[in-house]
């Protein structure tokens, strides 16, 4: 997708947006078109009184250069509304996330979150999760080798995401990921509640009834899909 059509997609997703509002800040490449929309709506005063909560260190970063106004689960335990990208969305608006290893947070957002508008390109869109993209598994570090063995014995292929270095990519609440191939996914819910019996896998990257909205860009230009 050009990045024309994330900035138009991301800038749609930002009409939900209203003043007074605690909004869910995504992670990713087509969410900071939205960030970039929403720093700019508060600088001009079109949006008043918004206070946002984010879901990675990258992003809060990104959000205090843009003066949005940000505050923690301390403050507000409930979202107004949330906007983020996805790696994969099915038909029913199921969807795996954690490209950007950020998935933990960004599903304590999630389910915080009134609404869950998500944002992506229409090569994201698959009959059924797992034709595309593999699921992002957060592992304790203690725990890998024990949850690597786990994921092969329930058909898994996990693979340890790491830098080009060679040193293991470490989330921002210091646990290892392995994006583990399951290939086409026929129950998902089935698959996460496997996952979640895990003590040592702290969370995954399937996120499921969570999305209200997927807004789509594509060639022929802007789709919303809705439940």
């Amino acid at each position: 997708m050009s990045e024309e059509f994330k900035k138009l997609a991301a800038e749609k997703a930002v009409e939900e947006i209203q003043s007074g509002m605690v909004i869910g800040l995504g992670s990713g490449s087509t969410f900071y078109y939205a960030l970039q929309k929403i720093g700019k709506l508060i600088k001009t005063g079109e949006l008043q009184n918004i206070v946002a909560i984010p879901s990675s260190k990258n992003t809060e970063k990104i959000a205090r250069d843009l003066n949005i106004p940000l505050i923690t689960f301390k403050e507000k335990q409930e979202i107004d509304v949330t906007i983020d990208g996805a790696d994969e969305v099915d038909k029913y608006l199921n969807l795996i996330k954690g490209g950007g290893a950020a998935h933990l947070r960004e599903k304590v957002i999630a389910q915080a979150s009134k609404r869950l508008i998500i944002v992506v390109d229409e090569s994201k869109l698959s009959e059924k999760l797992g034709t595309n993209w593999a699921v992002p598994v957060e592992v304790l570090q203690f725990a890998y080798p024990l949850e690597k063995k786990f994921l092969e014995s329930i058909n898994g292929k996990p693979v340890l995401r790491i830098f080009q270095s060679g040193e293991p990519i470490i989330t921002d609440e210091g646990n290892f990921i392995l994006d583990t191939n399951f290939g086409v996914i026929q129950n998902p819910f089935e698959l996460a509640e496997k996952l979640e019996n895990r003590a040592g896998i702290i969370e995954h990257g399937i996120f499921l009834k969570l999305t209200s909205k997927v807004i789509v860009a594509g060639k022929n230009g802007i789709k919303i899909l809705e439940k």
